[in-house]
């Protein structure tokens, strides 16, 4: 017997043996599967994308560093202006990183009395235009089922509105910004994506089953995409079999390769993800001095504000540990777009020291999403809402030579502990990408590659002096292929609404035409009860037995 006749021979047994948990496990995980794209495209949307703005006015007002000493607040997680249901900015004061945020307003610092609640509710109305009555409000500081460890971000504010739709906002006040927002569709939809696609039922205890048990499935779908090809390469037929037969076979020339795409790199994703379970790596920072920064903004404010438009004030800890205030202004217009990266990071903003980020933005403009498609695909692809910022001594008031890149180092050795003659690279982040997801909610951020001994990539927010993500070298071959070969990220030049039908069709036609007919084909061949007798050969399904 000929070689290629002994492989159709074997290809065709395999292939059928596998059918049944093949197409099993294809029904399962490729439905599943829809309900993820399901929650991306039809779940609920924010009606606003840009958050809330404030009026940053300090002429007269009560020097923060005089608020803070009142208060006992001699050092602080993060100090800075926040937007306000009046329109003005507020102080706010984190002084411990899942502790409800504290308010003082700037004109004679007075606290604000449940002000980090009455926030959450503020920027939840904001960004979902709603005037529903409340329920209920409360501080969330764990992830749960509604609220997994993809959102990244907590503490939240959980704001749950009146309605039938069950409509819930979690709301991070820190950032200003919506982390998440749930109805009864969508958890419905999140619930049959756990349950079916990645099994988060399985007891903590038990996960290893749950590893071998998806495995041993989505290998089955692996072998079926295999030997499938391996039939449609050594079994030539001479005309198209009548009914399913001719059906799955001729889907199989086209769907072969996007089932070994979904099924390989889901084994890869599973097996990683068990070796080092999936958790957010966002770290804030060590509290600043604040009691040192003797020097009040407030008092030149007129000669600081004069010709800038300051859309935030922050106390941030500086390379040398030093108090600093980073001034935040205004992008400048059609700025608001942007490419991957910037590399220089050396640029001065209006006479002072700081890195001019909008400058690199007038060649790829972005108006403000504003429909519920653009609102999505700006969430996907990233487009940043900040524009330059310039640094000032806090106990001086002095301009400090140190911008944005000088403070990203800082910040990422403070959290990685190894010397700046490390570094192999550094960039600046203004999209999202494969690397750094659209999960992460924060831009821009610094890239700063790590060689020996850390090995490692950590993204860092300035305006914050956060950590927001963290990525072993090991670890960035999985993330190009899940984020490429499962979830064919390859496609991001048709968008985001573009690339999620382009999926959700490949999936639809794949439980359609190879799961159904196969288990269909499968289920009759068993009810034939057609075996072939010892020593006989199998013949191959609606085609010509080969010739020996």
């Amino acid at each position: 017997m000929s070689l290629k006749n002994r492989s159709a021979r074997w290809s065709n047994s395999k292939h059928r043996w596998l059918a049944l948990v093949g197409g099993i496990s294809l029904l399962v995980w490729g439905l599943s599967g829809l309900t993820h794209i399901a929650m991306v495209m039809f779940g609920p949307q924010q009606a606003q994308f840009m958050p809330p703005a404030a009026e940053v006015e300090f002429t007269d007002a009560r020097p923060i560093s005089e608020t803070l000493a009142a208060n006992g607040i001699a050092q602080a997680v993060a100090v800075k202006t926040v937007p306000s249901p009046d329109g003005k900015a507020l102080w706010q004061v984190t002084e411990e990183p899942m502790a409800e945020r504290r308010y003082f307003a700037p004109s004679d610092g007075r606290e604000i009395t449940g002000g980090d609640r009455t926030q959450a509710e503020f920027i939840a109305r904001h960004f979902l235009a709603t005037d529903r009555e409340v329920l209920s409000v409360s501080l969330q500081t764990e992830f749960d089922a509604d609220y997994p460890w993809v959102n990244r971000l907590l503490p939240v504010w959980k704001v749950e509105f009146a309605g039938d739709d069950r409509l819930t906002a979690y709301v991070h006040t820190e950032t200003s910004s919506l982390a998440a927002v749930n109805n009864s569709t969508k958890e419905a939809l999140q619930t049959a994506f756990r349950v079916f696609h990645t099994w988060e039922w399985v007891p903590q205890g038990m996960d290893w089953l749950r590893v071998v048990v998806i495995g041993l499935m989505v290998a089955s779908l692996l072998a079926l995409a295999v030997t499938g090809i391996a039939m449609l390469v050594t079994v030539r037929r001479k005309k198209r079999a009548p009914g399913a037969k001719g059906w799955h076979r001729m889907a199989g020339y086209v769907l072969a390769l996007p089932l070994i795409m979904f099924s390989a790199s889901g084994i890869y994703h599973l097996v990683q993800s068990a070796l080092v379970p999936p958790a957010s790596q966002l770290r804030m920072g060590e509290p600043v001095n604040v009691a040192s920064g003797a020097w009040p903004v407030e008092r030149d404010w007129a000669a600081l504000s004069q010709g800038r438009d300051i859309t935030s004030v922050a106390l941030v800890e500086g390379g040398a540990g030093e108090p600093l205030y980073r001034i935040g202004l205004k992008p400048a217009p059609g700025s608001m777009g942007g490419g991957e990266h910037d590399h220089d990071g050396g640029e001065k903003a209006d006479g002072m020291a700081g890195h001019d980020h909008a400058s690199m933005m007038a060649s790829e403009a972005e108006a403000a999403p504003v429909t519920d498609d653009e609102i999505r695909e700006a969430r996907f692809t990233g487009i940043r809402p900040d524009g330059p910022a310039i640094y000032l001594d806090a106990a001086t008031g002095e301009v400090v030579e140190e911008g944005d890149r000088d403070l990203a180092l800082a910040v990422a050795r403070r959290f990685s502990g190894a010397s700046d003659g490390t570094v192999a690279r550094m960039e600046l982040v203004t999209r999202f990408s494969h690397e750094y997801d659209f999960r992460n909610k924060r831009l821009p951020v610094w890239r700063v590659d790590y060689g020996e001994p850390v090995n490692a990539t950590l993204f860092v927010d300035t305006g914050a002096g956060v950590l927001v993500d963290r990525v072993a070298d090991w670890e960035k071959p999985e993330r190009w292929v899940f984020g490429m070969i499962h979830k064919w990220n390859f496609l991001f030049p048709l968008g985001r609404l573009g690339l999620n039908v382009t999926v959700a069709g490949f999936v639809i036609a794949l439980i359609a035409l190879m799961a159904i007919l196969g288990l269909r084909m499968d289920l009759a061949h068993r009810l034939r009860g057609r075996r072939p007798k010892a020593g006989e050969a199998q013949p191959l399904p609606g085609a010509e037995q080969p010739a020996e």
